[in-house]
């Protein structure tokens, strides 16, 4: 991976928080602490946090359930300074619309969105006190935009991160505080692998890509990591597709 990425400040004096530590969210935290960031890394499973120290030693794990309103508040709110945010932590429960249960719709929409809100609230009051600026980057999907069978609830979860993602983007902007999401298709993460390695079922919805490929975990690190620098210094409240031209046909 090109580790050419120009931050808004010195790079070594650059802090960025990682939500979720697997994935998408672990490469983004170690090609970010390759680049030279401070990266702060933080997911309720201990054993990843310690997977991930053990990879890149000076990476700050930090442990908590960021569904847990009270729990983030207190653990999160007197860490920083931090000039850079990823908000990559999801869950996914899938099932018929019919048989949708309030238990899966609250507990998606509280790690999907709820805790985006809330972490994203902690970081920038930060930023705007500092009048130092940041970029925020959400963590979304090509399902925000798109109906996909079974997929009700987070189809719904990602709906409302972009609509959260633009709101964030005109309210924080005059701060000088950037926000935008990035927006893959199927990824090919160790879960993905696993979800998509039967040939018929990824023809299914290769077939629909132009590309006629899933992305790779590399394809939507290097998104965010554009989002994030200064060569995206004008960006703000978009919502960038990282899916082949799935949302374009």
């Amino acid at each position: 991976m090109k580790q050419n990425v120009s931050f808004r400040k010195r790079i070594e004096s650059l802090c960025l928080w990682m939500f979720a530590v697997s994935g998408i969210g672990r490469a983004t935290a170690l090609a970010l602490a390759r680049c030279g960031a401070k990266v702060t890394a933080v997911t309720r499973t201990q054993a990843d946090l310690n997977t991930l120290v053990q990879e890149c030693a000076s990476i700050t794990p930090l442990c908590v359930d960021l569904a847990d309103w009270g729990a983030t508040e207190a653990t999160l709110q007197n860490l920083g300074p931090i000039d850079l945010l990823v908000n990559n932590a999801a869950c996914a429960s899938l099932q018929p619309f019919l048989d949708v249960t309030p238990d899966q719709f609250d507990q998606s929409f509280s790690v999907n969105v709820k805790a985006v809100l809330h972490v994203s609230q902690i970081v920038a009051r930060g930023m705007k006190a500092r009048g130092s600026g940041g970029s925020i980057v959400n963590v979304s999907s090509q399902a925000s935009q798109c109906a996909l069978r079974d997929h009700t609830v987070y189809c719904a979860t990602k709906g409302a991160l972009d609509m959260l993602t633009k709101v964030m983007a005109l309210e924080l902007g005059p701060h000088q505080i950037r926000v935008n999401s990035v927006n893959p298709t199927v990824v090919m993460t160790e879960m993905g692998r696993l979800g998509w390695s039967d040939p018929e079922k990824a023809k299914s919805m290769t077939s629909r890509i132009p590309l006629g490929r899933f992305a790779e975990v590399e394809d939507v690190v290097n998104s965010i990591l554009f989002l994030l620098s200064d060569k995206s210094n004008m960006t703000n409240g978009v919502t960038l597709p990282v899916d082949g031209g799935f949302l374009a046909c």
